[in-house]
């Protein structure tokens, strides 16, 4: 498995296993139609323009293999005042997951985060009905402190709970 900074030419891979990660996990959760027809050009629309020109905060990392991309997270270093760095998509192909990768990803990720944000706390915002996401974060040890509700592409209300670390170390010895 190759683990690398992602670039502008990477968009549409990215844009399509969001998608293929949204219309596997999210069911039930995001609507059906919008699953169905809209979020592919809608995923497309969002890495284009995150890849086009990438602010100075943001740093996207791809897992892939034999030149398939089989994961990806994004974080935005320093994103919140009092919470610090978001990791703000994380995803692993459905056929890929239960290998460890979301790990390796937020490790590699946390390198960056570390070196630029070093005090900066993290934090994850998780749909309330994506148990297995829910889980994971629980077992990582993140802290459950607040919820929110989300006002998503398909134009539901979702509640989100929201995880926290307080430095990339701590989340980086929690995934060890």
């Amino acid at each position: 498995m190759e683990i690398r900074a992602a670039e502008y030419r990477d968009y549409e891979r990215v844009a399509q296993l969001h998608a293929l990660s949204w219309q596997t996990h999210y069911q039930g959760i995001l609507g059906q139609e919008y699953l169905e027809h809209d979020v592919l050009e809608d995923r497309l629309l969002i890495w284009q323009t995150r890849l086009t020109n990438p602010p100075f905060n943001q740093h996207i990392v791809l897992a892939e293999e034999q030149g398939e991309l089989i994961g990806f997270i994004c974080v935005f270093g320093n994103h919140d005042f009092e919470k610090g760095t978001i990791i703000e998509s994380l995803h692993v192909a459905p056929r890929h997951r239960g290998r460890g990768i979301g790990k390796q990803l937020i490790q590699e990720a946390l390198k960056w985060v570390d070196h630029y944000f070093p005090d900066s706390g993290v934090y994850i915002e998780v749909m309330e009905k994506n148990s297995q996401a829910v889980d994971f974060y629980d077992h990582i040890g993140g802290i459950h402190h607040l919820e929110r509700q989300w006002h998503s592409p398909c134009g539901s209300t979702i509640p989100e709970f929201i995880y926290t670390w307080e430095t990339p170390k701590a989340l980086a010895q929690a995934v060890h």
